[in-house]
Parts: C-alpha cells; sequence; structure tokens
C-alpha cells in the first residue's frame, strides 16, 4: 500500500478537492496542517521549497498542487 501525505491549510480549495477524491477512493492519507503546525511547515518547506498547498507526497513522489491525472497513476486508479 503507498503512504499519503497532503500538507494542506484549512482555506485550500484544492486541498479539500484533494481530501475528497482519496476518501472518494478509499485512499488511507495522513493530513498536516500547515498554518498550525510549524514543524510540518518548515518539512513543507524544505521539501518543496515553497508555502503553496496542497503538497501531496505518494510514498516518495512530491506533486504540488492537485493533479488527479499522476496521483491517479502513482495509486494506480
Amino acid at each position: 500500500m503507498k503512504k499519503v501525505k497532503i500538507y494542506t491549510t484549512p482555506t485550500c480549495g484544492y486541498c479539500n478537492i484533494a481530501k475528497d477524491f482519496f476518501d472518494e477512493n478509499n485512499i488511507k492519507y495522513e493530513v498536516f496542517d500547515v498554518s498550525t503546525d510549524e514543524k510540518k511547515r518548515q518539512e513543507l518547506v524544505d521539501i518543496s521549497g515553497q508555502m503553496g498547498v496542497p503538497v501531496i507526497m505518494v510514498d516518495d513522489e512530491m506533486i504540488i498542487g492537485f493533479d488527479q491525472a499522476k496521483i491517479s497513476g502513482l495509486l494506480g486508479l
């Protein structure tokens, strides 16, 4: 099973679309709210070089933004 993580904020529309997509496809994922979690915010900057969300990690693959085709391919959907 692939490990999925999403770095998000409560006001991010594409983050909500991504989470809905994961839920609809029964994909388990971890959510990190970078608006309140300083450690995860720094981790986001370290891995992506920027503060934009969503940043989605599928195992070691980083997707910046909600790229449904790429995410589906990585998850075998």
